[in-house]
């Protein structure tokens, strides 16, 4: 992540609403298609080690989880979908469907808290899946966050967050950037 830009340090408010001195870029480092290919390829395969269930389909919420959904989604050689936020809400859109009880796998760039994962989540047992599992690039939490189904994780990092009436006196004197994909209100 470092190698390739994608690890910015500074203040920034996550979309979780949280603040942190430390924010992950995925998308610098899925620029490179060779690299996300592999580390997508390396994701899938813990997951298979991992996870007994069998998988059908692949699902993610955009905007993070897309490019790695559809590698996951390749590697495993399983259709790959996504979820869009329509209205505040994830929502299937552009044809997208699930067959109810498909055996899903949701996949995401990086967890902090777990909430857009849970949230997809719930919107993809609205549409009928059985979601067995999920996984991610980067679990931020230090392994901590829950979504209410196995979470694997390529890599797992503890950067820590802070709700916004607690933020370090160090992090209060730099200004704060919102780089995420989810609008705050």
């Amino acid at each position: 992540m470092r190698e390739a830009g994608a690890l910015l340090e500074g203040h920034f408010v996550l979309s979780s609403g949280r603040h942190s001195a430390a924010y992950l870029q995925c998308a610098r480092f899925l620029m490179d298609a060779e690299r996300a290919g592999r580390a997508c390829a390396a994701l899938a395969d813990k997951v298979s080690a991992e996870i007994s269930s069998t998988i059908d389909l692949v699902f993610s919420p955009a905007m993070g989880g897309v490019v790695v959904g559809h590698e996951v989604g390749r590697a495993l050689k399983r259709p790959a979908i996504f979820f869009e936020r329509a209205e505040g809400s994830f929502a299937l859109r552009r044809g997208f469907e699930i067959p109810d009880g498909a055996h899903c796998l949701m996949v995401e760039d990086v967890v902090t808290t777990g909430l857009s994962s849970r949230e997809c989540i719930a919107a993809a047992r609205e549409h009928g899946a059985d979601v067995v599992a999920g996984c991610c690039l980067i679990n931020r939490s230090g392994g901590r966050a829950d979504i209410g189904v196995p979470l694997v994780a390529l890599a797992v990092m503890d950067l820590p967050t802070f709700p916004a009436d607690q933020v370090p006196e160090e992090l209060q004197t730099i200004p704060a950037r919102k780089p995420g994909s989810r609008n705050l209100k």
